[in-house]
């Protein structure tokens, strides 16, 4: 096995040392004093073509491929549009193929595409989903509100590609990204992602299979947005490893264990999630038209249509050429043709007659404009302010300023999920249901779906369009219709039907440069959510200070909603609740971020308040001589008193010359951390040098880590497929164990790429490679990745 290893990796080196050495070559050979990066981005989010060679037509003019692209997300109630970044930043490449995320802050069970938590509290996200099977899934499943819509001005393709290990054990993800337009108003496209990790432990693989397919359209006064996605996914689960002295004592044992040769908890065990996910928003639009200049997109755009159409001219009227030379017998010389229209009078030139200009009598006799003017200085004046005036009116274009809006917003999702067994160790489970599901004995086939239909209805008065509206106004109403269904006692299922009505308002002001901010609220009046109330505000304040900017962010919001469906129902072969009584949830947060560009310092302080604190817990007991784990049970609890959370976060990047170092350093400080347990520290630091090769190819070479202090981490439920906190004699503490990489990435043109070493240090130190309780980590592996854009 070691040989194949050794072998498979060396010819993995070997191709990825001939791709750079072709790429390098490649580059050697553009060399340009004044080109070095075709495409840039502005701070719109655009990505525009500079400084590229153009190729001459058959009509001697250069004609330039527009490119520019634009991408944006909509919010998930409103369809209010938000300037995004295309996804174009060489920068960290390397990390977004990790679970574990960019700065290895979430907690997984060890495999690509395996579930996760994130470590830092207040970056878990407040979603309201009722459907909590997905949730440890977000590195796959895309919330509507992060989902970019695209407008292209030429078709574009990206392929994002990266690969580790073998056929056995090894791990591929792949993307493709299409976008295209139909005209300036109308884009689609379609995204892709098929992600595959085969496990390098025993019973682990992991299959996400996703498609999306959106559509818009922005016109002055209508505006729609259509998103519809497909998600399927299957999980091996294995319930981590039997021993962690596998992993932290190998020499204990008589034998050298391989990771996939670890014995694991359980074999023949899986988590099945399908989702279908239809967004639709739209909005129509009442209010005026201006005269405002078009952008630099625009006016490169219009003078690529203006190009195209005098080439389609010239090709017609040479076909006429070449038709009236074959009619009346003469052979068409097309050297010729080419070379006399080539050759002809420059565009813009004016025919000079000898004949004087019209006295102002004449011209209005002659029912003309042109009239005498005296001295040839005041006829070039005239001459130019019309030149100029012309020049001005053609990249002008005529602007819609809606003032009021009338929108509807629909979601509709639907999931099911399916944990599957064929194999249960004995006395495994705590309790037994009989007359779950449709199996018998050791095995397992618990079922649950879910569907949800949301539609709001707002209407909006917008900011901006003059100079009184200083802030818009919305107000909404919401029907919410849920449906589930859970196995019950007879074989059968049952279902549940839930019907919410809520109602709200928001205050925004998002233009201007120095003061944003918004406030939204919500109430509900009817159905199981009734009396729930939501208020979420931000703001930020931005001012120059020294020569830069300063930016201070506020956030905060003040909950008090009914716990999720799966807290208060739960039905399956070995967990069993009905919690209708259980309390409303209070989580009241303030933050505060402090942002100052010139020293590359941002620091962000966060305190967090949650009154009946709802969460699950398992426990289980382990046998201290065979390490065999029994009576393993998860319940849903509410805390009894409240938690207090207090947040610190530093991100302090620093440069000197090529060499760049960034850290993010975070504290957490929980008041109970036997029902909401985080780590006291969080560190990330990468370590990295920047240069360029052949001055076209530019290179990060260097190291990052992600470290953690000891904590009771959740540990992993696999029939329930959720992170629960520890409970019981069987708790174990993970962290105190730094992970490295060492990468070297690489940004040429169209093209980003990477290659990795993850895990360097795997075997050494204290060997507790554990982010979730015995779950160990991959150890030391080689790794490659490659992203294509194509314009065209």
């Amino acid at each position: 096995m070691t040989k194949n290893i050794i072998l498979n990796f060396r010819l993995k080196a070997a191709a990825v040392i001939l791709c750079l050495t072709g790429l390098a070559t490649a580059a050697q050979a553009q060399i340009r004093d004044d080109e070095f990066d075709n495409f840039t981005q502005n701070d719109e989010g655009v990505m525009s073509r500079r400084n590229q060679r153009n190729i001459a037509d058959s009509l001697g003019t250069d004609k330039e491929i527009p490119r520019g692209l634009k991408v944006w997300t909509v919010d998930s109630r409103f369809g209010d549009v938000r300037p995004a970044e295309v996804d174009t930043m060489s920068h960290m490449f390397p990390n977004t193929i990790f679970t574990t995320g960019l700065r290895g802050q979430y907690n997984t069970t060890g495999n690509l595409g395996a579930p996760r938590i994130n470590r830092i509290f207040v970056d878990r996200p407040e979603s309201g989903e009722q459907f909590v099977f997905s949730q440890p899934y977000d590195y796959v499943v895309t919330p509507v509100d992060q989902f970019h819509f695209t407008n292209t001005l030429s078709p574009f393709t990206n392929l994002t590609y990266n690969n580790a290990g073998n056929r056995t054990n090894g791990e591929d993800h792949l993307t493709a990204k299409f976008g295209v337009n139909a005209g300036k108003r109308i884009g689609a496209g379609f995204n892709f992602d098929y992600l595959y990790g085969r496990g390098y432990y025993s019973s682990q693989s992991t299959s996400h299979f996703k498609y999306s397919m959106y559509g818009s359209y922005i016109g002055d006064r209508y505006q729609a947005h259509i998103l519809f996605s497909t998600i399927r996914q299957k999980v091996t689960e294995n319930g981590g490893i039997t021993d962690d002295e596998y992993i932290k004592h190998p020499d204990s044992f008589d034998d050298n264990f391989a990771t996939n040769e670890i014995p694991t908890v359980l074999q023949q065990n899986w988590n099945r999630n399908d989702n279908q996910h239809l967004f639709l928003t739209h909005r129509y639009n009442l209010g005026f038209s201006r005269k405002v200049k078009m952008t630099e997109e625009e006016i490169a755009a219009r003078k690529f249509a203006m190009e195209s159409m005098k080439e389609n001219q010239a090709s017609k009227e040479k076909e006429e050429a070449r038709r009236k030379a074959e009619k009346e017998g003469r052979t068409f010389d097309e050297r010729s043709y080419e070379k006399a229209s080539a050759g002809g009078r420059p565009e813009g030139a004016k025919i000079a007659g000898a004949e004087p200009a019209k006295t102002e009598t004449e011209a209005e006799k002659a029912g003309e404009g042109r009239i005498a003017v005296n001295g040839k200085a005041a006829a070039d004046s005239l001459s130019l302010i019309d030149e100029k005036k012309k020049e001005e009116e053609q990249w002008m274009k005529t602007e819609y300023v809606p003032v009021t809006s009338f929108i509807h917003t629909m979601k509709y999702d639907n999931y099911r999920r399916i944990y599957q067994a064929y194999q249960t160790p004995a006395d495994f489970y705590k309790n037994t249901f009989d007359n779950v599901g449709i199996v018998s004995g050791d095995s397992i086939l618990d079922k649950t779906s879910h569907y949800r239909l949301q539609n709001t209805f707002a209407v909006s008065l917008l900011e901006g369009f003059n100079k009184w509206a200083k802030a818009g106004l919305k107000a909404f109403v919401t029907s919410d219709l849920r449906h589930f269904t859970l196995p019950d006692s007879t074989r059968s299922t049952t279902s549940y039907t839930e019907h919410n009505l809520s109602i709200g308002a928001q205050l925004i002001k998002r233009l201007g440069r120095t003061f944003h901010y918004d406030v939204t609220a919500e109430t509900w009046l009817m159905g199981k959510d009734v009396g729930s109330l939501k208020v979420d505000a931000n703001a930020d304040v931005n001012f120059a200070l020294f020569g830069d900017t300063v930016r201070l962010a506020a956030r905060g919001f003040f909950h008090s909603v009914k716990p999720s469906f799966y807290y208060r129902h739960y039905h399956a072969k070995h967990y069993w609740w009905d919690n209708d009584d259980l309390s409303k949830i209070i989580h009241s947060r303030v933050e505060g971020v402090f942002t100052y560009e010139k020293t590359n310092t941002t620091l962000r302080v966060a305190f967090d308040n949650l009154k009946n604190y709802t969460y699950f817990a398992m426990s289980y007991d382990v046998d201290a001589d065979t390490k065999a784990r029994t009576a393993n049970t998860v319940r849903p609890r509410q805390s009894g008193s409240p938690i207090s959370l207090l947040t610190l976060s530093l991100e302090q990047n620093f440069k000197l010359g090529p060499l760049h170092w960034e850290n993010l350093v975070t504290y957490q400080k929980s008041s109970n951390n036997d029902a909401l347990p985080v780590p006291d520290l969080n560190v990330y630091t990468n370590l990295y040098l920047k240069f360029r090769i052949a001055k076209v190819l530019k290179c990060d070479f260097g190291a990052d880590a992600r470290y953690f202090t000891k904590y009771y981490a959740p540990d992993y439920s696999p029939a329930l497929g959720q992170f629960c906190v520890q409970e019981g004699n069987s708790r174990t503490e993970v962290g105190n164990y730094p992970v490295v990489n060492v990468y070297a990435n690489f940004h040429l043109q169209h093209t980003r790429f990477f290659v990795m070493m993850s895990h360097v240090n795997a075997g050494q130190g204290n060997r507790n490679y554990f982010f979730t309780p015995h779950y160990p980590l991959n150890e030391r592996i080689f790794r490659f990745g490659i992203s294509w854009n194509f314009f065209n």
